[in-house]
């Protein structure tokens, strides 16, 4: 580690979760359409304030239990394999390389802004890749808060690109966009068609197989129920019956939770019941109508969608508002009726190769 790469380290690091949701908010426009919903999904998936909170502990394993956290939601087991589901990471290992290639002439002297670096590196990685910049500049964001919540090491360990892009298809980012905005006939009387109506709901865009059905106005967790091509429970002791994991059906448990990467306009509007339960598990704070976050017990399927599976689940929102580590370790839970699930040891990582998972 160079002294350079060490001042980048540290300039990562001296950008608190608003400044990250800024450069986020004003690098949006410029992330092509199909990784901008994408990229938005990843950073609710990986928050950089419980990363924090886990750090600063003096226990972490004991506030993990606190905050019911199960599966694998450390970013330093999945350095290379989190942000499957954005088309730029067929790109990941050349932007990895740029990333390190910045920090390692890196002026701490000079101040920047952290949407002006993901600029300058996703153009130097594009550059690389030789696709336009904008393909790249969610997935450099995304390494960038990568490195952020591990380590230089662990960011730098060798990546091998021709099994990253084995990972994906060889669609194009407009192809990807029609699929995603497409809804499947429903035959020749399919006008008459209601409540039978059957809709595709995709979980992994790379893969065909990685789809299910769901009858028209159905909870995508249902249908998620009726997969049975994979031993899901083997992959991830959380996925009881489908590939979704899922324990309670009623938005108490937080097992469930989605990103919606195309066809959010699709689902039922979220209700009061789910809007306060996911602002509580911490998964989002938004009043929108239909969030690119959802419950899947709660998310009624009215066209095909596409979905993203996170490889975690937990209940932080109310104690990350307590303060510090210490505090949160000292409050009891909260008075919310759910089933505990047994907590999922650091062995039982999920298998990311196999499965697409937000990962």
């Amino acid at each position: 580690m160079t002294d350079r790469s060490t001042a980048f380290v540290s300039f990562l690091s001296y950008q608190d979760s608003a400044a990250w949701q800024r450069a986020l908010d004003s690098l949006a426009p410029d992330i092509h359409e199909v990784d901008r919903t994408a990229t938005d999904i990843w950073f609710h998936f990986f928050p950089l304030d419980l990363f924090l909170a886990l750090e600063q502990s003096d226990d972490a394993d004991t506030l993990a239990r606190k905050l019911l956290l199960e599966g694998e939601y450390r970013l330093a087991a999945q350095v290379d394999t989190s942000p499957r589901f954005l088309y730029g990471h067929r790109f990941w290992a050349e932007t990895k390389q740029a990333v390190l290639e910045y920090a390692n002439k890196f002026d701490g002297n000079e101040a920047r802004e952290l949407a002006n670096v993901t600029h300058e590196i996703a153009q130097t990685a594009a550059r690389i890749v030789k696709v336009d910049a904008s393909l790249l500049t969610g997935i450099t964001l995304v390494a960038l808060m990568t490195l952020r919540q591990t380590s230089l090491a662990a960011f730098s360990n060798a990546t091998d690109a021709k099994a990253i892009r084995a990972m994906h298809t060889n669609k194009q980012p407009a192809e990807i966009l029609r699929e995603r905005a497409r809804d499947e006939g429903q035959g020749i009387l399919g006008f008459l068609r209601t409540e039978d109506k059957k809709w595709t709901v995709r979980y992994d865009e790379s893969r065909k197989d990685r789809r299910f059905t769901c009858i028209n106005s159905e909870e995508i967790a249902s249908g998620a129920a009726r997969d049975h091509h994979e031993d899901w429970h083997a992959l991830d002791p959380r996925r009881s019956e489908g590939p979704i994991p899922v324990q309670c059906r009623a938005a108490a448990c937080g097992t469930c939770w989605i990103g919606v990467l195309g066809g959010a306009e699709k689902l039922s509007p979220v209700s009061r019941l789910e809007a306060t339960a996911i602002k509580e598990f911490g998964y989002i704070n938004t009043d929108e109508e239909r969030p690119t976050i959802r419950l899947a017990c709660m998310a009624q399927a009215n066209g095909a969608v596409s979905i993203v599976i996170p490889t975690w689940n937990g209940f932080f929102g109310k104690y990350l508002q307590t303060g510090s580590p210490a505090q949160m370790l000292s409050t009891e839970l909260p008075g919310y009726d759910f089933p505990v699930a047994s907590q999922t040891t650091e062995s039982q990582t999920t298998d990311t190769t196999n499965i697409q998972t937000g990962a």
